[in-house]
């Protein structure tokens, strides 16, 4: 940051106001003369209603900030107003904003202080103290705010009031009320006269209220919001309504001229819904016309169109619901949903879609399949993916295409990239197109879709990237780097900049990392991790896309596009397809798409005076790959590896940067103390003009040799200064606030701690320090029994999680992974304090600082006190304990010297798990189980497991997966047969569990897919559970059967291979019936697993199912179908007698280096496996065409055809003047745009409406007045 800079900032920052001190929002006495009221029934804030939604799908916040308050003064100090609820939470909001806003100001003071310092000492004297007396002001200031926000956090936490539900203030009807009638008063009268009333009484008595006309719309909205309330706190009540005294006040509500008043009506009758016998009934109340009525009204009555929106998807919650809905309701909707600036437009299409999918015939017949496919198009509608799920539902059966027009009605999503003209539209609709078309290619219907015509829409996507517009060359590229599931490695964003890989020794750094990293474990033991059916997806869509011309467009790019960002994105994807294709395709594949087209001809061929581009680009791809080679090591064994063997210490991860010059360890004295000079320890007392990166260097460096740490402790007062940083009673380190920029100052205590254990003369002298000593004297504040206290104590709650206090337990974790650091932690008593902190209700953070950054690798009193809070403590803390273990159940045996003290760690940590099976709380039960599982992927740790004989009886389907990885070996098997459990495991599976796993891996393949659209939320590092593995086949209890020959005994005596045979080979050409397609499914999955394993590959042997299941795969008409025979077919050729056979059915298996299958197959010809019978789509003017309505008089049939005209937008104008008669049933059978619609209604008087809703007679009286002429009417509002 400059001068100048700083200069305007404090300028800016002398012009603020202070905050005010009693926190309030500064508002007087006076400001409430000036307030003026509106008319009774509207709103004091101006802006949108409460709880409506806007054109994102979200709920807009409702603001009742119009009720003017007074200046408190000193007797009002505890006094707080009628919304203390809200408005509390608005002051915390003050108060955070303004304390972020003093963070900066003081985080850009520190960093302007760094400045001045590097500069000449008597030029920037002045600035220097200026900027030293604004940062004190800024940290008095924290302190002062932070003081106000505890107090206003600790008062919101009193008891007060319950607060009204968040619906019912929907309805508070005019905010111009008399004081003595309270909304607080009334709720609490109410909720007392429950107490004392049966509910049925209470309902009888609102009924009647409502029975009393002319009142003020208030009083109507009150009762409703009290008749919605009872209805939820008693659901049954509202099976037992009576309809007819009901229902009559409903209509009565419905008909109200008060816009609040019909929209608690809606309100009331969807809270009444209990089946579809009670929807049949409300539409006996003719509640259709009015809905009708309600959704064509204008922006004004936004309460009430979203209310009666609502009513209508409060059908769809219903079973069977959605068979209520008229056809007019639709088509009213339809009309909403077609009205690009209506509020409501995107609910209705989300409501038609839900439609589509439970009964595509209803959406079809009222016209909402063409307003559907508009919204895919214009790319204005932020829901492109689930629209495009829902059409794509339609293209996976038969029977369900007969409602599309063509094949064809997705291709129009790739039409604004493959049209040269088409594609310069706005930036929303290319990234809308670009999100649609990836979620078209990451499902087996969408492939389908784009495999017509030979892939013809794929390769004008490609082509596509020879266009000149830069924006739709970027948006491919994303689309291929994300269905392909590329992740850019680190260094892709220097590389695209323009910067060679080498540069800054990149590829040096990389190869350090990778030998760094866990070796990679042995298949037969963790083989779990091997098994995802994403790869298997991704390894046919990018044959797809080679054989789509994906090597040739981007050949072209680097041939056309020299030295361009453009043309090293295309080298970086180029090099990693190769790779993909080299890892996940077979050789028969593979080796034709290593040869990439355009760029290695020979140089006898050239022209002489053409440039050697194509040379260049070889080597760039050739570099790329290597170094792609180098950062990722061998990617088949799932990153998931690396994740489990994360620490669960808070401290941050680092690794020193390649450009910085790295000091040696054998440094001579002279260069030494150069350095130590250099750091500005013995120079300046203040910590923020010490070159810390230099002294992280030193620490890991040179102070690590014996002699230069001899030199540092006694001959200069370099580690006295450090170590002295971390004191606690200096206030220096403790004091300073938990930045990401400060998280280096922990990182470089933590490596100081260890650099000193690993010396004799180091450990001396910590243990002699002043620093244990007041550290524990800090502790024992902690403790209780200490007799110490302090009216400031170190580790209070907000130090532990504002400042860096709470790094010290991270300092103590680095002595406790050593047996020196643990006997400096019992002199000073620690661990009896340890103890105590446990025992602490209060201090929830500071016990999960203490368990979080121990080491408990080394058999000591820490274990003792991670047993005692495994057991003995809050349910969060041993949720929190228990995923702690599996730092230690999970580790791997190690062929150096320890791998016995390390398979006695997992053994500990193991034991404690399977005690933790038997905790009263589920949750930590089946924490436990998830570690424990995983655990057991490796064979010596499932032996162990099994010998400690747990019992999993009571938590029923919590501990089947762990049971299930029993069964891979011959001991558990025996175990399990003892217990009875597998011949009752068999018949659960084998009757129905069988069929539940398709679901279970449809749902696991759809949140895998789903996270291309969307970034997955991120998960605490320190989250005890793992993150769910979308994409990864679960366990499968006949896979698990099959590893062992008892097993395979076992499965052939049942005879339930003979059976699953059986469905596949006789059931599945009768792809209609979802029941059917499921059983379907759940036989082939089964057949899979079993032919995955060795000893069950036999049993395919015995029978012809392979064939079945390729003909399945190549000729069902269901897509879903073929993508589960698709991956049943690479499952079965991970065992080797299963790949011979699929390689003798025409399909080809890849292999790794060593000649194992990995799992992955494809057909050797793609034609015919995305060949589809040619089905006839139905024109839905043939079937669901709208009956003409007709009339015998000639004027009535006149008016008929003038309401038909005013669909025609040609004709709407001269049929909308010659019209003065009444219709209505035309309504219902044409569609209309929604300002027509809404004209054609607001023809009907208010009058007439009521007849039709009650079956009223007309009187002769009124028959006579309607021959008369008319007046004007005034607007249906």
């Amino acid at each position: 940051m400059s001068n100048e800079g700083a200069q305007a900032m404090y300028a800016q920052r002398e012009g603020l106001q202070a905050p005010l001190r009693d926190g309030r929002e500064g508002r007087s006495l006076s400001s409430a003369a000036n307030v003026t009221f509106g008319p009774r029934g509207s709103s004091l804030a101006q802006g949108p209603p409460p709880g409506s939604f806007n054109s994102d799908l979200k709920t807009i916040p409702s603001s009742r900030g119009g009720t003017p308050r007074f200046e408190q003064g000193p007797f009002f100090a505890d006094y707080r107003p009628a919304d203390d609820e809200r408005t509390s939470e608005q002051r915390q909001t003050e108060l955070r904003d303004q304390i972020n806003k003093e963070t900066k100001i003081r985080t850009g003071s520190e960093n302007l202080l760094e400045a001045l310092i590097s500069k000449n000492a008597k030029q920037s004297k002045d600035q220097r103290m200026r900027v030293e007396a604004e940062l004190g002001s800024s940290n008095r200031k924290i302190i002062e705010l932070r003081s106000q926000l505890e107090k206003e956090i600790e008062h919101s936490r009193r008891p007060k009031t319950p607060p009204r539900d968040r619906t019912s203030g929907l309805f508070q009807g005019s905010p111009l009320k008399s004081p003595q009638r309270n909304d607080g008063d009334i709720q609490a009268g109410f909720l007392a006269t429950e107490k004392v009333e049966s509910p049925t009484y209470i309902l009888s008595d609102i009924l009647q209220a409502l029975e009393n006309e002319g009142m003020q719309p208030d009083f109507y909205v009150e009762r409703a919001n009290r008749l919605v309330d009872l209805f939820k706190k008693y659901p049954s009540l509202k099976y037992d309504l009576a309809w007819p005294i009901f229902g009559l006040r409903v209509q009565t509500m419905l008909l109200s001229q008060s816009r609040d008043v019909v929209a608690a009506g809606y309100r009331v009758t969807r809270h009444a819904i209990a089946d579809r016998r009670s929807l049949q009934t409300i539409r006996g109340l003719n509640t259709d016309e009015l809905v009708m009525l309600s959704l064509v009204k204008d922006s004004k009555a936004n309460i009430e169109r979203e209310q009666a929106l609502k009513f209508v998807r409060a059908f769809l919650d219903v079973k069977g619901g959605v068979h209520e809905l008229s056809n007019p309701v639709l088509r009213t909707l339809v009309s909403v949903a077609e009205h690009h600036d209506d509020r409501l437009r995107n609910m209705s299409i989300l409501t038609l879609l839900e439609l589509l999918v439970r009964k595509p015939s209803a959406v079809i017949a009222s016209g909402g399949m063409a307003s559907l496919t508009e919204s895919l198009l214009d790319g204005n509608y932020q829901g492109s993916e689930s629209l495009a799920s829902s059409l794509l539902y339609l293209f996976d059966k038969p029977g369900d295409r007969r409602y599309l027009k063509s094949c064809h009605v997705l291709d129009a999503a790739f039409t604004i990239f493959t049209d040269p003209i088409a594609v310069h539209v706005s930036e929303e609709k290319l990234k809308s197109s670009a999100r649609l078309i990836t979620a078209l290619l990451s499902s087996w219907p969408g492939l389908f879709t784009a495999a017509n015509d030979g892939f013809a829409a794929l390769r004008g996507l490609l082509q596509s990237l020879s266009y000149p517009s830069l924006l739709a060359r970027d948006l491919v590229f994303d689309i291929l780097f994300a269905v392909l599931r590329i992740k850019a490695p680190s260094w892709s964003s220097s590389f695209l900049a323009g910067r060679r890989l080498t540069t800054y020794g990149r590829v040096a750094n990389l190869s350090t990392e990778t030998t760094t990293a866990p070796s990679p474990p042995n298949l037969e033991e963790n083989e779990e991790c091997r098994v995802r059916l994403t790869e298997h997806y991704t390894a046919m869509l990018l044959v797809v896309l080679l054989q789509s011309g994906l090597h040739q467009a981007l050949s072209n790019i680097i041939q056309e596009e020299p030295e361009s960002a453009l043309q090293r994105k295309a080298a970086l994807l180029q090099g990693e397809v190769l790779q993909m294709a080299n890892r996940l395709l077979p050789y028969s594949f593979s080796a034709k798409f290593q040869v990439v087209p355009r760029l290695v001809i020979p140089i006898g061929l050239l022209p002489t005076d053409t440039p050697l581009t194509q040379i260049n680009m070889v080597y760039q791809v050739d570099s790329v790959s290597r170094t792609l080679h180098r950062s990722q090591g061998d990617t088949r064994y799932a990153s998931a590896i690396m994740k489990r063997s994360k620490p669960h210490h808070t401290v941050p991860t680092h690794s020193l940067d390649s450009t910085k010059l790295k000091v040696d360890i054998d440094m001579d004295e002279i260069r030494f103390r150069a350095a130590v000079a250099e750091t500005q320890i013995l120079n300046h007392i203040k910590h923020i003009k010490w070159n810390w990166d230099l002294i992280e260097d030193l620490v890991e460096g040179p102070l690590k040799n014996p002699r230069r740490l001899s030199e540092a402790i006694s001959g200069t007062k370099f580690l006295k200064r450090l170590l002295g940083f971390y004191r606690p009673f200096k206030y220096r380190f403790s004091d300073t606030p938990s930045t990401k920029m400060n998280q280096r100052y922990l990182r470089i205590g933590v490596s100081l701690m260890k650099t000193l254990l690993q010396n004799s003369e180091g450990i001396a002298y910590l243990s002699e320090s002043k620093f244990l000593r007041q550290l524990g004297e800090c502790l024992a504040q902690l403790d209780r029994t200490s007799g110490l206290t302090s009216n400031s104590p170190l580790f209070s709650p907000w130090r532990t999680s504002e400042t860096l206090t709470g790094g010290y337990f991270s300092l103590l974790g680095a002595l406790s992974s050593d047996p020196k650091g643990l006997q400096m932690i019992e002199r000073w008593h620690m661990v009896n304090i340890f103890y105590h902190i446990i025992e602490l209700n209060d201090r929830h953070d500071l016990v999960e600082l203490l368990l979080g950054n121990m080491d408990f690798t080394l058999d000591s009193h820490l274990r003792v006190m991670l047993s005692k809070a495994l057991t003995a403590s809050y349910k969060h803390i041993r949720i929190f304990a228990t995923g702690l273990l599996r730092k230690y159940a999970t580790l791997a045996p190690s062929s150096v010297n320890g791998s016995r003290s390390r398979s006695s760690v997992c053994e500990w940590a193991i034991r404690l798990l399977v005690t933790q099976l038997y905790d009263p709380d589920v949750e930590v039960s089946e924490v436990a189980v998830q570690i424990l599982e995983e655990s057991c992927n490796r064979k010596s740790h499932l032996e162990y497991v099994v010998q400690c004989r747990p019992q999993l009886d009571h938590l029923n389907e919590i501990g089947a997966p762990l049971l299930l990885r029993f069964l891979s070996t011959s001991l558990g098997y025996q175990y399990l047969d003892r217990l009875d459990y597998i011949t009752q495991e068999m018949d659960d599976w084998f009757s129905l569990r069988n069929y539940r796993y398709v679901t279970l891996v449809e749902a696991s393949l759809t949140r895998a897919f789903a996270a291309l659209m969307q970034e997955p939320a991120r998960t605490d590092p320190n989250e005890p559970l793992r993150p769910q593995d979308y994409g990864s086949l679960p366990p499968h209890f006949y896979r698990e059967l099959t590893r062992t020959q008892e097993g395979c005994d076992l499965l052939r005596d049942s005879g339930h291979f003979d059976d699953f045979v059986a469905t596949i080979t006789e059931t599945w050409t009768e792809g209609a019936d979802p029941e059917g397609l499921v059983k379907m499914k759940g036989c082939m999955w089964a057949v899979g697993n079993i032919g995955s394993m060795e000893l069950g590959a036999s049993f395919l042997e015995e029978s012809d199912v392979v064939n079945w299941i390729v003909k399945i795969a190549e000729h069902s008409e269901v897509t879903t179908l073929r993508g589960t025979a698709f991956f049943v077919l690479g499952l079965i050729s991970r065992s080797l007698h299963g790949m011979e056979i699929v390689v003798e059915h025409g399909w080809d298996a890849a292999t790794d280096q060593s000649g194992r299958s990995i799992g992955y197959c494809l057909p050797q010809q793609l034609d015919v496996f995305f060949s589809r019978q040619k089905h006839r789509f139905r024109s839905i003017r043939e079937e669901w065409a709208p009956r003409p309505i007709t009339d015998d008089d000639a004027v009535h049939e006149h008016v008929l055809s003038l309401v038909g005209d005013t669909a025609n937008a040609v004709l709407a104008k001269k049929a909308a003047n010659d019209l003065n008669r009444q219709v209505r049933d035309l309504l219902g059978s044409h569609n209309f745009r929604l300002p027509v619609r809404r004209f054609l209604l607001d023809l009907f008087d208010k009058s007439v409406m009521r007849r039709i809703v009650l079956d009223e007679e007309e009187s002769e009286n009124e028959s006579i007045q309607t021959q008369r002429p008319t007046q004007p009417r005034p607007r249906l509002s």
